[in-house]
């Protein structure tokens, strides 16, 4: 589940540069076919259906989309970090470390085996027991 919300959360379920046409009802978009490498195609739904589909990929209440801008963007990235922490004359944490930086604030921090970036706990979810809820089928 969170690989899917994950995918919404970062970006819209369709641009407004996708949108070609709304007339007489119907609505036209441009898609990507995948199987045809990549190849462009134009697709008319009814509005309703257009409609229906959309809000398949709308994201639940309670979850915000996350939009990075400024030096956080993607484009340029590192770049306007290491020029962020120039102007702000600020040294490498890892660096400081090495040098012997101050022994207190030594921590270990965990990195993704995935992507090499830094995981922080937004949330622990505790173990349930094998005794704490009985087994419940949903049949929906």
């Amino acid at each position: 589940m969170l690989a899917y919300l994950g995918r919404y959360t970062h970006r819209v379920a369709i641009a407004n540069s996708r949108l070609i046409s709304l007339a007489d009802g119907k609505v036209s978009f441009s898609w990507k076919d995948y199987r045809q490498n990549r190849k462009a195609k134009v697709m008319t739904l009814d509005a309703g259906e257009f409609i229906r589909r959309f809000l398949l990929h709308t994201l639940p209440d309670g979850f915000h989309r996350i939009r990075h801008y400024g030096f956080l963007a993607n484009g340029g990235r590192n770049d306007k970090i290491a020029l962020c922490r120039q102007l702000l004359a600020v040294r490498n944490a890892p660096a400081d470390q090495e040098a012997g930086g101050d022994p207190l604030i030594k921590c270990e921090i965990p990195v993704c085996p995935h992507c090499g970036g830094t995981m922080r706990r937004v949330e622990v979810v505790p173990r349930a027991g094998a005794h704490d809820h009985p087994f419940r089928c949903d049949t929906s």
